[in-house]
């Protein structure tokens, strides 16, 4: 009789597809409870079913998914409820923070327009100069820097963690019994992560809300959660409390997932190979780079980053840190050619970037890799992915045998299953799609690869993975790695050298070691401080600890 109590209850849930003529079973016999109050968090590999069975409790499966089981509301049935029931239910009684903000909100509205919308839909007697009200305190609350440009800006104006907290706001605009938030802190960094983590707990204890976490991130799920599920291949594996699992876990996976988790210093027994810089021309060289978005109609200029200069050689990765809106992916992006100079020098490989030709421009780029932030958006939907990676080799003038045989490699390379080449973006999970990218910026074995969060959508044991197949590649073929991340855990295990960017300022760079075991800049401290442990115990010593500060 105590899950009456419960907010949501799932019951033997399960979802199938209809792919090629039979069903495929994605998620099977699932039960959980959440409580008021209580955060249940879903871990599991990509492709696990977590995401999956989360959409089937609002309906929101492709239409070729199907979901069978029991889904209660607070004594609700919601498998089989209707449309009209449904809609109601979404955005007000139980809210998503999405994976991707960059897919999930509309790029022809401004971020204001969407939440006021929201509001508006579910509280029809509210003004709109009371929504909008509402809303910026929102966007406030999620420590947006300034709301009220927020408010009037496009989802594309905002950076990747802008967005995330757009998002945010958009989902708890109307006080929701059940939060579900898929990977809701992905591309935020860790000052602005342990932030959020924040907020989603003070809502939870304010309004007594249930929140269900979908997460790869274990410092997440162990500052966060009380109650964990463990999913493999669309199956629970392990149930149990946060405490429980982390520290006696009964399940091989999980002791396995567990293992794979990158700590902060882990990689300092590690040692690496000197790179040598005497006598060897730089890779990517930056020299006191101002770069600046111009005034367009009522908006006035915007200098991004100023003054920046750096050196990447051959065989090495510099790791670029820092907080959302600090100009690290703007600087990735005046590095392939994305973005315009306006003063100062970049050259890869000895070859000015500054008022280059054309045709100068696209031969420099063949030699460069780019992994984007945001796959969901940055693959094409319309192509089947071998498409998608075969299309740098294609510019390039290989032939449709040649760009068989690589594409096929490719995908060994990241660890997807060669069928999947026919596959659409939709068809793959966050994770899978982020591996697609990976394999596409790889394509031409480039001498420069610019990795913008590569492996913020992936599971702590693909990561692992990943990262170890990015360090064999860079090994064998010694390219330079300009790594952007705000996990400081992954830029400790890859990186040779670290930079640190605050407000378009580059405040610290140097060695690894000296930048995360000895930093000099206040900064640097405040970020390595707020890096969230793979611990229960940790972290709620660290929550209590800045709660008497």
């Amino acid at each position: 009789m105590e899950s009456q109590n419960a907010i949501i209850k799932a019951s033997e849930v399960s979802v199938d597809f209809w792919v090629d003529g039979s069903w495929v079973m994605a998620a099977s016999g699932v039960n959980f409870e959440v409580k008021p109050g209580e955060v249940l968090a879903i871990v599991g590999e990509s492709g696990s079913g977590k995401s999956t069975t989360a959409m089937s409790l609002l309906g929101l499966l492709p239409v070729n998914g199907r979901a069978s089981g029991s889904v209660l509301l607070q004594g609700e049935e919601l498998i089989g409820a209707s449309k009209k029931r449904l809609r109601e239910i979404r955005g007000k009684d139980i809210a998503v923070i999405f994976q991707e903000p960059m897919t999930a909100l509309n790029p022809v509205y401004t971020i204001g327009f969407q939440i006021v919308e929201a509001l508006q839909v579910h509280y029809p007697r509210m003004t709109k100069a009371q929504a909008k009200t509402r809303a910026l305190e929102l966007l406030n609350m999620v420590e947006l820097p300034d709301p009220e440009k927020a408010f009037n800006s496009y989802p594309h104006q905002l950076s990747g963690g802008q967005r995330q907290r757009a998002m945010i706001a958009q989902s708890i605009s109307c006080d929701p019994l059940l939060l579900i938030a898929d990977e809701p802190t992905t591309a935020l960094d860790v000052t602005v992560q342990a932030e959020i983590l924040d907020l989603l707990r003070n809502l939870k204890q304010r309004l007594n809300s249930a929140v269900i976490l979908i997460t790869h991130d274990m410092g997440v799920v162990a500052d966060l959660s009380d109650n964990m599920i463990v999913m493999k291949d669309g199956v629970v594996l392990e149930t149990g409390t946060t405490d429980k699992i982390f520290n006696d876990p009964s399940n091989q996976y999980t002791k396995d997932l567990l293992a794979a988790v990158p700590h902060l210093g882990a990689a300092q027994a590690q040692g690496r190979a000197a790179i040598a810089r005497e006598n060897v021309q730089p890779t990517l060289r930056l020299e006191a780079v101002d770069i600046e978005y111009p005034k367009r109609g009522k908006v006035p200029a915007f200098k991004a980053v100023q003054s920046a200069s750096l050196e990447i050689y051959p065989g090495e990765v510099l790791g670029l840190v820092g907080e959302s809106g600090s100009g690290k992916t703007t600087i990735g992006r005046v590095v392939v050619g994305l973005l315009p100079v306006k003063s100062g020098n970049i050259e890869i490989s000895g070859k000015s970037m500054v008022n280059v030709s054309k045709a100068d421009l696209m031969e420099v780029r063949r030699n460069i890799g780019i992994v984007f932030q945001d796959p969901g958006s940055s693959l094409n939907p319309r192509w089947p992915i071998g498409q998608s990676i075969a299309e740098p080799l294609l510019l390039a003038g290989q032939n449709e045998p040649g760009r068989t045989n690589r594409v096929s490699e490719l995908l060994d390379m990241v660890e997807l299953p060669k069928e999947y080449r026919n596959r659409y973006p939709h068809e793959l999970s966050g994770g899978q799609r982020q591996r697609v990218g990976i394999a596409r910026a790889l394509a031409l074995s480039p001498k420069l690869l610019v990795a913008d969060e590569p492996t913020s959508a992936l599971d702590v044991s693909v990561q692992a993975r990943v990262l170890e197949l990015l360090q064999e590649i860079q090994k064998e073929l010694q390219f330079a790695t300009l790594f952007i991340s705000h996990d400081l855990a992954v830029v400790d295990l890859l990186s040779d050298r670290i930079a640190v960017m605050q407000h378009g300022v580059i405040v610290e760079q140097g060695d690894r070691d000296q930048i995360l075991r000895n930093p000099l800049h206040e900064y640097t401290k405040k970020l390595i401080a707020a890096v969230p442990v793979p611990d229960p115990a940790e972290q709620k010593a660290r929550r209590a600890a800045r709660a008497t500060h």
